[in-house]
């Protein structure tokens, strides 16, 4: 649907910081703890999406394309 613009380290640190928030949140009760948790929402789903809307207003870009999907199309692997 959207086209990734997350690489793999950068995926990886919003879902951990996204799962920390919520955790945090959770567990630290009150109001400031539910808010915490809300917003660690946004972190945890741009990860696990690969998408970033702000990262595409901005025309910014951290995923990188496999090497092995720029070298062949599939087509060209099975004619050897």
């Amino acid at each position: 649907m959207f086209k990734k613009n997350l690489g793999t380290l950068d995926r990886t640190l919003r879902v951990t910081l996204g799962v920390a928030l919520i955790t945090y949140g959770i567990f630290s009760m009150g109001t400031m703890g539910y808010i915490l948790a809300v917003i660690g929402v946004l972190p945890l789903v741009t990860g696990l999406v690969g998408n970033c809307p702000v990262y595409s207003i901005f025309k910014f870009n951290t995923f990188k394309t496999p090497h092995f999907a720029k070298s062949c199309t599939w087509d060209e692997g099975m004619k050897s």
